[in-house]
């Protein structure tokens, strides 16, 4: 067995979801997950196909983005992962939808942070053993740091 690590390829800021489902019906279920939750959302969505001719197959309501989720998922190659990429909303609009969805086993991550997907890979194929989602933390929030958090979720309208 090799352990290698597949950075995502994103532009800084974009948000994105990785996962693991278990059919090839998670295309489509996920698409219609994320349009039915929230319409306005922009999304890419590539699944890796884990048997028969083993494809990334795609979907999703904007050519960039869905280009992002095939390179990544190419890049990636473990069988069963989904990676929905987006814009004009954050993971925490879709997340239960998506986890709800009856194929999807899991969730790795949701964020925009830089990630490292964690793959082992093997004779059979590849698989996500785990993601490095962001830095290693720094310290204990102080004062100054409560209040830029609250703050912040305020500014995106999260909180009131």
């Amino acid at each position: 067995m090799e352990i290698k690590i597949v950075r995502i390829e994103k532009p800084e800021e974009m948000n994105f979801i990785l996962g693991q489902s278990h059919f090839i019906k998670t295309v489509e279920d996920i698409h219609e997950a994320v349009v039915s939750t929230s319409p306005q959302m922009k999304f890419g969505l590539a699944f890796c196909e884990s048997s028969g001719p083993a494809l990334v197959r795609y979907s999703g309501n904007d050519e960039k983005l869905i280009d992002i989720a095939k390179n990544n998922a190419l890049n990636i190659s473990a069988g069963h992962c989904f990676l929905i990429f987006i814009e004009k909303g954050f993971p925490l609009n879709i997340l239960n939808t998506i986890k709800n969805v009856p194929e999807v086993c899991q969730v790795f991550c949701a964020t925009a942070n830089p990630v490292e997907v964690i793959i082992a890979e093997t004779e059979s194929g590849r698989g996500i053993l785990g993601v490095i989602d962001g830095v290693k933390t720094k310290g204990v929030e102080g004062e100054d740091d409560i209040k830029a958090r609250k703050d912040f979720l305020r500014k995106i309208g999260y909180k009131f």
